[in-house]
């Protein structure tokens, strides 16, 4: 196996580079020397046995890599360029380490950010920034994913504390979080409200989930609420109906993009430096049209999806991104995501399927990105319901 096989050779054939303040280009770099130097060398191991890599997500916190551009509280200050570079070089790395930082920084994190009390922000953010306190979002149940607004799981008012009775799946961190951001409907107005759960505490279960296929190495959980009570105090004072978790998600629909981008890098700068050592019949294999023809196809998508990526900054920077954009963004990303693999895969022949040349990984691992955050079915009726003025949900 070549010892640079995954490290990053340098897509950047439209010169976003040229764009990016010198403060931007710290993040990237950053991040993109954590990949190289820390992560690849390691993160096989931890995905083929299922263990989540604590001292890499750790060490993301040291480098000051968590904050998804929250202001203040302790977090990195982040441009929403920066904060999609770090999610783009994560992913290249590890979709594993991608969906933690989404699920720490992106979801928790966001939730206490935008929901919650001056309290729960000071008590929080500046531990989960540092990753010294881990963080959930819990809001898919087993019975609802893609209509998680139908969610069943319940939350009962007595006096100053909330009763929450329910079950929820696929919780990423959920077995090993500091703080859990528990989503349940008030029996009182059926309006979906927002409680910070800290466990343990009595009426709680978390199990890892186990047989996975993809992301194996960061923990889903499917967590059981049986009578479990939350003081008041923890309930998040700006969530009083689903529109506001729905808030939370549209940014992480953002971050699944830039995610997509860093799979499809994977999977090009694995193919280019593959091609240009692996020999066949005398000549490498970069020498035959045919494989310079495929590559070529390669970094023209990865181009495409780094464009899409840059115009999502800039919306969000301006204020204008929409459902419909980041739908539009998600969607086609992770398509072309999924095409870039399936040819690095194939064009590697039969080590393609070996870990030590990671496409393999981020093949399976890029089945969870198309899926999570809206499936590209759910993404393609958000986009058709603006279109057409007509909701096909159901």
């Amino acid at each position: 196996m070549p010892d640079d096989i995954g490290r990053s050779r340098g897509t950047d054939y439209f010169g976003i580079g040229e764009e990016l303040t010198a403060e931007e280009r710290d993040y990237w770099n950053r991040a993109r020397h954590f990949v190289d130097d820390e992560v690849l060398p390691v993160i096989n191991e931890a995905w083929e046995e299922a263990e989540f890599p604590r001292a890499l997500a750790e060490r993301m916190g040291e480098l000051g890599l968590v904050g998804d551009g929250i202001v203040g509280y302790g977090c990195p200050p982040m441009s929403p360029m920066a904060v999609g570079l770090v999610h783009m070089e994560l992913n290249r790395g590890d979709g594993s380490l991608g969906t933690f930082l989404g699920v720490q920084a992106g979801l928790a994190m966001q939730s206490i950010a935008m929901l919650g009390s001056q309290e729960q922000k000071e008590q929080w953010l500046p531990r989960m920034a540092r990753v010294e306190a881990l963080g959930a979002f819990a809001l898919t149940e087993p019975e609802h994913g893609s209509d998680s607004v139908s969610l069943e799981t319940t939350a009962r008012r007595e006096g100053e504390e909330w009763v929450l009775d329910g079950r929820k799946k696929w919780i990423g961190n959920g077995s090993i979080a500091d703080v859990v951001v528990v989503w349940a409907r008030d029996t009182g107005d059926g309006q979906v409200k927002g409680f910070l759960v800290e466990p343990p505490t009595p009426g709680w279960t978390a199990e890892k989930m186990t047989g996975k296929g993809s992301l194996r190495a960061v923990w889903q959980a499917e967590i059981t609420l049986d009578g479990v009570r939350v003081p008041e105090a923890n309930r998040l004072p700006g969530a009083g109906s689903f529109k506001d978790t729905a808030r939370v998600l549209a940014g992480t629909r953002n971050a699944v993009a830039w995610g997509a981008l860093g799979h499809a890098t994977a999977a090009y700068d694995i193919a280019i430096t593959y091609a240009g050592e692996r020999t066949q019949f005398g000549r490498p294999l970069a020498s035959f049209q045919i494989v310079q023809e495929r590559l070529v196809r390669m970094l023209a998508e990865v181009c495409s999806m780094q464009l899409y990526c840059l115009r999502l900054a800039r919306l969000i920077e301006q204020e204008r991104l929409t459902d419909t954009i980041a739908a539009i963004a998600k969607m086609n990303n992770t398509r072309r995501a999924r095409e870039v693999l399936a040819e690095a895969r194939d064009l590697l022949g039969g080590n393609g399927i070996l870990l030590d040349f990671h496409v393999m990984r981020h093949m399976a691992d890029i089945e969870a990105l198309h899926t999570y955050e809206g499936t590209e079915t759910i993404q393609t009726l958000i986009v058709g319901r603006d279109i057409t003025g007509i909701g096909a949900f159901a």
